[in-house]
């Protein structure tokens, strides 16, 4: 267990639109999960997501497997 403090980002391309997500990607190796939430709500609540699952989901962003929805 690590007593570390998730340090949030946004991506750089995030235009501050406000529908945007953060993620701690520095507790990956203690966690075995990517942390991500709701960029307007950082009090609420936060999504482990995989590693595997996570690096599936940007590998098709950057496909542009999302470009339509």
């Amino acid at each position: 267990m690590t007593t570390e403090s998730p340090r949030w980002f946004k991506s750089s391309y995030s235009s501050n639109g406000g529908a945007c997500v953060e993620v701690a990607t520095n507790l990956v190796a203690a966690r075995g999960v990517v942390p991500v939430r709701d960029s307007k709500d950082v009090a609420g609540p936060v999504l482990g997501v995989s590693v595997p699952a996570f690096a599936a989901f940007v590998s098709g962003v950057k496909g542009g497997e999302f470009d339509l929805v």
